[in-house]
């Protein structure tokens, strides 16, 4: 027994007539309200208000939803997901245990980007009134939007150019942040509670919405999708041969021609276009590291909004239908890669484009020309709609590893390092907290040099070109220091997070940046005469230094840069200055 609709109904009613009577005057009821899309003619989006109140709404109507709160947000609002599952369990452990296929929708990372955050409520009505039919064993979470504060701030000019809806929210976060580069910093509360959310869904397939600008073209649909390498060969492999070609044609089937996310504007097409590169601050490229098929539909700007909205609930229905045909097959390679993972010894530190392989792709496009600027008075080149083509163009979609490097057995992570340890734990990286003192036997690095950009990138001035010394040495750890091993699901997040060389790295994004800074000192009046003491205990260093002056001039004539190279050469230098404090070990 249960409410419907403020009334009690017996599920075992004995009386059919009566029942379907009832349910007949009831049925208005059940549905969802209108969405403000709807009710506008394509004219708007909704308010967050409007937003939850639909949600609410549609979470009270329909017995195969359920909308809870899930994690903060800078906004002080919770970050609230949808689950909708026909068989309301609403369980994602129990999910996986019956080989369900998860698929879960992100939406409103950029509240100005606003065409999935409708099309999810057109597919929910869908799904609600049996006009799109759920695939068999198949449960889907939808985040109605990510960025409250953003989509808070509502506006209609902060994306110039672009058409429709009438107003909608603005790229940053209540702080100002770039949520779709924060899922590995994890600056914001909403990246932290999504770290939390993946690791409890564990999607099979991931999709987070989006609207391109840039170059203009005939397309409305683009598509962003994540780097197959990274993936693993099998579910990777099977990705780019199988899926994604078989969801380009389904899209096209359905008169909405889509081609892989366009990359410029200046350029020419002619000279081919490059499969865009998605490292782990990017939504797409954080899902990878846990062999999650993840997506970025991009429709473009120019196109009117009801056409952008339409062409995202398509690629939703498609994506969801064809996850659901080879649910099995997306299991077994997931698990297939996961495996296979876990037995690979060397991991990439950075990609290159295999100029070798490319391929063809349709790229429906229109001819550049040049006017003079209504504005500048000066030559404005633009994409002259009246001139169309239609052509086949090279396409860029392998890497290769550029670099690689041995993926230690363990990693060790001192305990006063809480703010990494929030984020490992938020990613479900399972880490045991050593009991007593213990001698080590570690690899560490310490960092000789590094770039630093000179302005700021969300909230960071994020280093580059990390150079590394690594030696081997026996290191002594303290009751409640971590022990992280790296045979775990999340085997790739923990290398790119903690090799402090990576795109994405903790060190890269400035978490370790207090053991950058030199923290003792001295006096060089007083340094002199122990420094004399030190080089006369130790004729080696007395050598080296010689040779150093009689090969450098200028260091031969500069006290003080003689001095600090004794000190840095001495037991009174901190060791902790530049040795990075995560420590590897090779050893099983």
């Amino acid at each position: 027994m249960r409410m419907l609709c403020g009334h009690r109904v017996t599920c075992g009613m004995r009386k059919p007539f009566l029942y379907l009577l009832y349910c007949w005057i009831a049925l208005p009821q059940l549905m969802a309200q209108p969405t403000v899309f709807q009710q506008s003619n394509g004219k708007r989006t909704a308010t967050y208000a409007e937003l939850m109140r639909w949600y609410q709404d549609f979470d009270r109507k329909h017995r195969q939803a359920q909308m809870m709160p899930y994690g903060e947000t800078d906004a002080g609002e919770p970050l609230h997901i949808l689950l909708w599952d026909p068989s309301r369990s609403f369980n994602p452990m129990l999910w996986q245990q019956q080989q369900r296929l998860v698929v879960l929708v992100n939406n409103g990372i950029h509240p100005g980007e606003p065409d999935g955050i409708d099309a999810s409520m057109l597919l929910l009505q869908d799904l609600a009134s049996g006009k799109y039919v759920l695939p068999d064993r198949v449960s889907l979470v939808f985040i109605p939007v990510y960025n409250v504060g953003g989509h808070q701030n509502r506006n209609s000019f902060s994306r110039a150019n672009q058409d429709g809806p009438e107003s909608y929210g603005f790229r940053g976060n209540s702080r100002n942040l770039d949520l779709n580069r924060d899922f590995v910093k994890t600056d914001s509360k909403e990246a932290l509670s999504f770290n939390r959310l993946f690791t409890w869904l564990d999607p099979d397939i991931f999709i987070d919405t989006h609207v391109s600008d840039g170059a203009d073209y005939q397309h409305t649909m683009t598509l962003i999708t994540t780097q197959y390498e990274k993936l693993g060969f099998a579910l990777g492999n099977w990705l780019k041969l199988v899926y994604e070609p078989a969801l380009f044609a389904a899209m096209e089937k359905r008169s909405e021609i889509m081609c892989p996310y366009v990359d410029f504007e200046s350029e020419e097409p002619d000279a081919g276009m490059q499969m865009f590169f998605d490292p782990p601050r990017y939504s797409t490229g954080y899902a990878s590291l846990f062999q999650t098929l993840a997506f970025m539909p991009e429709t473009h700007m120019l196109k009117p909004y009801p056409q952008r909205v339409q062409a995202t609930q398509l690629l939703l229905e498609e994506m969801i239908r064809l996850g659901g045909q080879y649910r099995t097959t997306i299991k077994a390679k997931r698990k297939e890669s996961r495996e296979a993972l876990l037995q690979t010894k060397q991991l990439p530190i950075r990609w290159k484009v295999d100029s070798t392989q490319s391929t063809r792709i349709r790229f429906l496009g229109y001819e550049k020309d040049t006017i003079i600027s209504a504005a500048t008075q000066l030559p404005q080149y633009r994409f002259n709609r009246n001139k169309p083509f239609d052509k086949q163009v090279r396409y860029w979609n392998t890497r290769k590893p550029a670099e690689e490097r041995t993926v230690p057995n363990v990693y060790l992570l001192p305990k006063g390092w809480h703010n990494i340890r929030e984020r490992l734990q938020a990613n479900g990286v399972y880490m045991e907290r050593i009991q007593r003192d213990t001698m080590i036997r570690v690899e560490q690095y310490r960092i000789t040099n590094y770039n630093t950009y000179n302005r700021a990138y969300e909230m960071h001035y994020k280093h580059y070109q990390v150079q590394l010394q690594r030696d081997t040495v026996n290191m002594l750890f303290q009751p409640g220091d971590w022990m992280i091993s790296t045979q775990q699901a999340a085997r790739r997040y923990l290398f790119e997070a903690l090799e402090p060389d990576t795109e994405d790295s903790f060190f890269a994004w400035n978490l370790f940046d207090g053991i950058l800074q030199q923290k003792e000192g001295y006096s060089a009046y007083r340094w002199d005469s122990l420094a004399a003491d030190w080089l006369k205990k130790n004729p080696t260093l007395q050598r080296e230094l010689d040779a150093k002056r009689a090969s450098d001039p200028a260091f031969a004539k500069n006290a003080a840069a003689q001095l600090d190279w004794i000190y840095k050469r001495s037991p009174y230098y901190e060791s902790s200055h530049l040795r990075y404090p995560v420590y590897r070990s090779i050893a099983p």
